[in-house]
């Protein structure tokens, strides 16, 4: 694993000893917390230390936001992803969670934990008793209260040097330079009226583009000095940052308040489709939303990234204070999880065509906002909840989020009364789940569970689909012979349906990997060859990738080794688009055959020991289907002899230095080619 941190803004200002002292805490202790007041800079500082210690030190580092968490239920599925362990195991998240990190040497970073204190002190108590090379870095209000804890208390920038530097560099952006000696007594005086806390500033400066800056510290002065006659106003550090808040809230215009508030019900980032959704109605119409989107943007209460917006914690709370007076916090939360659960049924309806990449995306984009909606709707509407969780734990499943997808369709499913399709699709997608986990018998269970209901409500694709989730335990089992027997009577049962629904489709592909196990080639490609053209004019990838695979263990067993690479490649770029990690591993192993069967020896040991990276991301207690375990050997035994003893081990560890990603990509040619 590489190093996994978000992107570095540009203008880091200040902070030097601070960075020093964090980075020699970092360097003695296994736990550092950095606290201080909301908005006074404490994620930016974790992060350029995090960087820091990662170039500096050659130390793996990982970056969980939990800012975005209303509680802790999605904690370890969050640190999880963080660290890019897409659990597939039967155990407890946590406990896999700890068995993976075990052994690695690893910097991880959590942001913002001060809403889920014990929550994330159980969490990385348990972390650092099991993984002894693990340091952990939290950013919180108040610490953990863990033994061994440094705790650094960050305090504002200094008003004289620190803070006046970084209003000058915001109001440079702004377009509104700072010049000359007056302006910079104003910005001095400024600063000092605004506790030198980095959030303070930026709000300010974020309506220089509109006003004077002698016009933003006259204001705010008068503010001020209001809020210092107010018993109830608190220390002077968070009186200054609240009324600043507040004084942003009263110069935005009636529309942008609105959405500000409306904006709040949002955890995670946002793009401009989800907030007309979500936020217009009443006095806002979608050219108001769009209008505000942008004025909020200007005045620094959102920031950007791409063509997603992310409201922080401190902003975001008032907007929900705000929400709460209008009354409407039921209201847009309905709307919230409408709208999350109606592109959840899109997505759900697009799987075999065009938009399949897309809808990964986001999905994977939108995963903290999902599971918001999902939380709702079990409390207000668990009917529509078990359709929503039925219509994403596929695309889950395909991703990494087994966990998350058994606990919300568990859940859904004992709350929900809804009959038919609605319930026997969630059951069919918590089959899929079970299998994955390695727990063939409950997904057998389930399957049967799903043809019954399947059968007496004639829900033809219901009954392919269940056909292929029992056909999945036997292949996974090794027993084609009866997975090919149970596709084969559910595709003659509703051959005269036609169509290319789902069920259908994964069908026809479990057939193929039954007659490629049961060395049927005749049979295997043929039907390889009708479901990869279908999916390839429908621009699919997922079905393709998982036929490429097929086709490339086909070239292997008759010698062809040119023609094995090539599916995989093929193989790996679907998996890659999508970001499955299994297909990566699965698709990584039949690489690395194919490329020691060419002469690749180098190439091969890399493919091979990035796939074993991806598999102990994946934790599958199988690691694949069972005809992969010859093609391993088979492998490991070519490369040697291509490599020699000593050659195969220092290539392996070469490739040890280097993540699963970077090589995948260079594999495919995406970057320059390495040894």
């Amino acid at each position: 694993m590489s190093s996994q941190l978000p992107p570095i803004a540009p203008g880091f200002v200040g902070r030097r000893d601070e960075s020093d002292e964090l980075a020699d805490a970092l360097c003695t202790h296994r736990l550092t917390t950095l606290t201080g007041s909301g908005g006074v800079g404490k994620s930016r500082l974790a992060l350029h230390a995090a960087d820091r210690l990662a170039r500096t030190a050659h130390r793996d580092a990982a970056w969980a936001d939990l800012w975005q968490l209303r509680d802790d239920r999605l904690l370890v599925a969050t640190v999880a992803d963080a660290v890019g362990f897409a659990d597939h195991t039967p155990d407890t998240p946590l406990d896999a969670l700890a068995a993976w990190l075990a052994d690695r040497d690893l910097l991880l970073v959590l942001d913002s934990c001060e809403h889920l204190l014990p929550g994330c002190a159980a969490l990385v108590g348990h972390l650092l008793s099991a993984c002894p090379r693990l340091t952990v870095l939290t950013t919180s209000r108040e610490p953990l209260a863990l033994p061994g804890e440094r705790r650094i208390v960050l305090a504002p920038l200094p008003v004289d040097t620190d803070a006046p530097a970084l209003l000058a560099r915001l109001a440079a952006d702004a377009g509104r330079p700072l010049t000359g000696v007056a302006d910079a007594v104003v910005a001095a005086r400024l600063c000092a009226r605004l506790q030198g806390i980095p959030l303070a500033v930026e709000l300010a400066a974020g309506h220089l583009a509109d006003r004077a800056l002698k016009d933003v510290d006259r204001a705010l002065a008068l503010l001020l000095d209001l809020a210092a006659t107010d018993a109830r106003g608190g220390p002077p550090r968070h009186r200054a940052l609240r009324t600043t808040i507040g004084w942003s809230h009263e110069l935005c215009a009636p529309p942008e308040r609105l959405l500000w508030a409306r904006l709040s019900v949002f955890r995670g980032s946002m793009d401009a489709e989800a907030v007309s959704a979500v936020c217009a109605g009443g006095p806002l119409t979608p050219a108001d939303v769009a209008q505000a989107l942008t004025g909020l943007e200007r005045k620094s209460v959102i920031s950007r990234d791409g063509d997603r917006y992310r409201m922080l914690d401190t902003v975001r709370e008032y907007g929900r204070m705000w929400l709460d007076a209008l009354g409407e916090t039921g209201a847009v939360a309905d709307r919230h999880a409408g709208h999350h659960a109606h592109a959840a049924r899109r997505a759900d309806r697009a799987w075999f065509g065009a938009d399949q990449i897309r809808w990964y995306g986001w999905i994977g984009r939108t995963h903290v906002d999902l599971c918001t909606a999902l939380d709702h709707l079990l409390l207000t509407r668990p009917d529509d909840a078990v359709e929503m969780a039925g219509h994403l734990s596929f695309f889950w499943s395909c991703c990494g989020h087994l966990p998350e997808a058994a606990r919300y369709l568990e859940e859904a499913l004992d709350l929900s009364t809804a009959p038919g399709p609605t319930r026997t699709r969630a059951l069919w997608a918590l089959g899929v789940v079970r299998v994955l986990r390695g727990e063939h018998e409950e997904g057998r269970a389930l399957a049967q569970a799903c043809r019954r209901l399947a059968e007496r409500t004639g829900d033809t694709d219901a009954l392919l689909g269940s056909a292929y989730l029992l056909s999945l335990t036997h292949l996974l089992g090794g027993r084609p012979l009866a997975a090919e027997h149970v596709v084969e009577s559910a595709l003659a049962q509703t051959a005269q349906a036609g169509g290319s629904g789902t069920g259908r489709v994964l069908c026809r592909l479990s057939r193929v990997f039954a007659y490629t196990s049961r060395g049927l080639a005749v049979e295997a490609r043929e039907a390889a060859a009708e479901l990869r053209r279908e999916s390839v004019a429908r621009d699919e990838w997922w079905t393709r990738s998982y036929i490429d695979y097929q086709l490339a263990v086909m070239a292997l067993a008759e010698e062809r080794a040119d023609t094995a690479t090539t599916h995989a490649l093929s193989m790996l770029e679907g998996k890659l688009r999508i970001g499955d990690s299994f297909g990566l591993a699965l698709g990584l192993d039949i690489l690395a055959s194919a490329l020691a069967a060419q002469g690749a020896g180098e190439r091969a040991v890399a493919a091979h020991t990035a796939a074993e990276r991806y598999w102990s991301a994946v934790g599958h207690p199988q690691r694949g289907t069972p005809e992969l375990a010859p093609l391993r050997a088979r492998y490991e035994q070519t490369a040697r002899s291509l490599l020699g003893d000593d050659g195969y081990d220092e290539a392996t560890a070469r490739s040890m230095l280097r993540g699963p990603g970077a090589i995948t990509r260079e594999l495919l040619g995406r970057t320059p080619p390495g040894r």
